[in-house]
């Protein structure tokens, strides 16, 4: 994990990655975690909390639907970043992408959900796994306080 000074002279993150078990009790964890790193970008409480929540909802599709059948070795994958103007979370797994059903069933919102709160959600799956990239605008600050870290950058990710 590396660390940059910011002009405030708090601590912001330029990149930080973190592997969970893909288990429903890491949730929490994660989302305390998610919130560690967006502190020193002093995001309203507002955008605080549609952040974590769309990350909390693609780590959850990532638990309950990715990993059919499930074993102890299925993880999350959490990598945060800052890229000015923007910082970026990407969520993976090593699972199964499955197809959202366009069946009504009281659930099924999640990604329309990310795609409300964050600026940009961008969603790739193949063999390998699903990777969500969430990408959203920091806030209004001298260019000096967040330096860009090295991020993954993916040209063949949809939108969904």
């Amino acid at each position: 994990m590396r660390e940059a000074e910011s002009a405030e002279g708090r601590e912001a993150f330029e990149f930080v990655r973190q592997t969970w078990p893909a288990h429903p009790g890491q949730l929490a964890p994660l989302r305390e975690q998610v919130r560690s790193w967006l502190a020193p970008l002093s995001l309203t409480e507002d955008a605080e909390d549609d952040v974590v929540l769309a990350v909390s909802e693609a780590a959850s599709n990532s638990v309950e639907h990715a990993y059919r059948p499930s074993t102890a070795d299925d993880s999350v994958e959490l990598t945060f970043w800052t890229e000015p103007p923007s910082f970026c979370v990407e969520i993976s797994d090593h699972g199964l992408w499955l197809v959202p059903s366009n069946e009504p069933a009281g659930r099924g919102r999640g990604i329309e959900m990310m795609q409300r709160l964050i600026g940009s959600v961008l969603i790739h799956y193949d063999a390998r796994g699903t990777r969500v990239l969430l990408r959203h605008p920091l806030p209004d600050r001298p260019s000096s306080a967040v330096s860009p870290a090295a991020g993954l950058r993916d040209g063949n990710s949809s939108t969904s």
